[in-house]
């Protein structure tokens, strides 16, 4: 724990650890701690003594990665429970509330924890009257007798459960719990309906619309499920434009982001009549992602999936063997998805092959580059001082871009640095370009100075995400794939794993990071910050191992990756006919914010 930096602290300094799954595996208690309270941790019931071990521990600390894999049998493969079991729930906590007696912290998290799962078993089991009778009273009474001081329900529905069960009033209880199973038929009874209706009138629609003739001059673009033109699309649509002019291009975006859409973009927004008009009759359909499993394959329809990153992270099937990553998907239907795919566009060799093993079909893999990443090649100095511009950089000033990725393993956001800290060590000729969810809210937050002052720009919601990479002279990263589009600028990569163990365990990675990494890779913030006060984020040994990276990754990427794509798929030219890919020692990336405003 001390050697990965997690600090021991008391319980009432960190109370959410109350909060974790309660077994004795994911606990790591010391031969003389156990002895001192062997009488209270020798129990059959396993959550009641995990968390006395909690209550009773004068530190505890938490380490963050997978350590313990615990499964359980479903509640349908167990023998059934006798009504001496049920009640077994309020006496763990009967036990466990006088520990944390004197400790409002604790005893707030705890109290807390036993109203929702004393509520939880009360509604969810299909208790026999007497029994129910008798779990009610004895909840009541120990929600009675450890409600701490001044504790407020929980506001809404639950709150009320919250007092009737105070109150002892197990009448009131299931007339209350009644009215509101009632009131949630009745609603899901209308919402059903009005799917029902809706749905059938859409099939209708779409049905209809398939019997029409394809429309050879129609491409329906779309990007990240229906957020706007953007990515490997975007750039599409854009040379589309140059080479295709008489095909007409019509992009799917969400009805909350049509006002970010430039100007004269003609766009249709899910589930509208013409929305599945042009699904139906459009010849092109291009995605980063994939349409939904309603839109039918036509025979003279053309699918193209650009995909929007290299992967390092498993994906598709190889999803299966990972359920933090894998929860929510049906493989079945993304098979079905993958089935409509006449082209798939790859950056790279290790791209196509794992896009054939994560996405096996029938599809040409078009080995020609990410189009998003043109612009790395295309742009010049002018396009480099604008970007850096728009986004009030300070001349002179060295600019960091964080880009940090999404965990499968956490419920939210949580974040990895504290940035307003790494903002006082590099100085102020730092500016850090933040592009994650948002940090800190509200007015005391400690990044409010630094926005202020210009040391921190916010570029969550920013778009594109290639014009943040122009104008950064760095990126620091964890596992997103921004690293591998990046690495076209041949400017520096930092790394900074410091969950990888953690990451690699629950998502599944396709090769490992911390060897084979596109610069300088740090796992402690102290180290992060040191990289870039020492030089070392630009020194010879990153430059050597970027340069690896960028052999391996950036291997179809030149700059003109979208004229191959517009020219194989839209005007059907051949393989041999296409503007081969450059040596990528021929290729010459954008300036350097440094070289652009010499």
């Amino acid at each position: 724990l001390a050697a990965v930096g997690r600090a021991a602290l008391p319980l009432d300094e960190a109370v959410d650890l109350l909060r974790l799954t309660p077994l004795l595996g994911n606990r790591a208690l010391r031969r003389e701690f156990w002895a001192a309270h062997e009488t209270r941790l020798t129990t059959d019931d396993e959550p009641r003594a995990a968390s006395a071990a909690l209550l009773c521990a004068g530190r505890v600390a938490c380490l963050n990665q997978v350590a313990y894999e615990n499964r359980e049998l479903r509640p349908e493969s167990l023998p059934p429970l006798a009504a001496e079991d049920r009640f077994e729930l309020v006496e763990r906590y009967e036990s466990l509330m006088p520990l944390a007696r004197d400790r409002r912290a604790p005893r707030v998290v705890l109290y807390d924890l036993m109203m929702r799962d004393l509520v939880r078993t009360f509604a969810g089991e299909n208790l026999p009257d007497e029994v129910a009778r008798e779990f009610f009273r004895r909840a009541s009474l120990a929600a009675v007798r450890w409600r701490p001081e001044r504790h407020e329900h929980p506001p809404g529905v639950e709150g009320v459960r919250h007092a009737l069960l105070e109150e002892g009033a197990y009448t009131k209880y299931r007339a209350f719990q009644a009215a509101n199973r009632a009131r949630r038929a009745a609603r899901k009874t209308v919402r059903t309906r009005k799917r029902q209706v809706g749905a059938k009138l859409r099939e209708q629609q779409y049905r209809r619309a398939l019997s029409r003739p394809v429309d050879a001059d129609l491409a329906v673009f779309a990007a990240y499920w229906e957020r706007g033109v953007a990515c490997n699309p975007a750039a599409i649509a854009a040379k589309l434009a140059e080479l295709a002019p008489h095909i007409h291009p019509v992009w799917v975006v969400s009805k909350d982001n049509t006002a970010l859409l430039p100007p004269g973009t003609d766009h249709v927004v899910p589930g509208t009549r013409r929305y599945w008009e042009v699904l139906a009759t459009a010849k092109y359909l291009v995605n980063n992602v994939n349409f939904p499993n309603a839109v039918v394959k036509r025979p003279d329809a053309i699918h193209l999936q650009t995909h929007h990153g290299t992967p390092l992270k498993r994906m598709g099937l190889d999803q299966i063997e990972h359920p933090a990553a894998a929860k929510g998907l049906d493989f079945d239907a993304l098979l079905a998805r993958i089935d409509r795919w006449d082209y798939s566009v790859s950056a790279n060799s290790h791209s196509t092959r794992m896009w054939e093993r994560a996405y096996p079909a029938r599809y040409t893999s078009l080995d020609h580059g990410y189009p998003r990443n043109d612009v790395f090649y295309t742009s010049g100095a002018d396009a480099v001082r604008a970007a850096r511009a728009r986004l009030g950089i300070a001349p002179g000033k060295t600019a960091v871009l964080y880009a940090p990725t999404h965990r499968d393993y956490e419920a939210g956001f949580t974040p990895r640095l504290d940035l307003a800290e790494l903002a006082d060590r590099l100085g102020e000729d730092t500016v850090l370009l933040v592009r994650a969810h948002y940090f800190y809210g509200g007015a005391t937050s400690p990044l409010t100075g630094l926005r202020r002052s210009g040391r921190l720009i916010d570029v969550s919601s920013y778009d594109p995400v290639e014009e943040l990479c122009l104008a950064a002279d760095a990126l620091v990263t964890d596992y997103s794939s921004i690293m591998f589009d990046y690495a076209n600028l041949d400017r520096p990569i930092v790394v900074y794993a410091d969950d990888w163990e953690t990451y690699r365990t629950t998502r599944g990675v396709y090769f490992d990071l911390m060897t084979d990494h596109p610069g300088q890779v740090a796992r402690t913030q102290e180290e992060l910050t040191e990289i870039f006060r020492s030089g070392a984020w630009r020194d010879e040994t990153a430059a050597k191992a970027r340069t690896a990276f960028r052999r391996r990754f950036c291997e179809y990427d030149d700059g003109r990756a979208a004229e191959r794509v517009v020219r194989r798929v839209f005007l059907g030219e051949p393989e041999d006919a296409l503007p081969p890919v450059l040596p990528i020692e021929d290729r010459t990336p954008a300036p350097t914010p440094e070289e652009a405003t010499a």
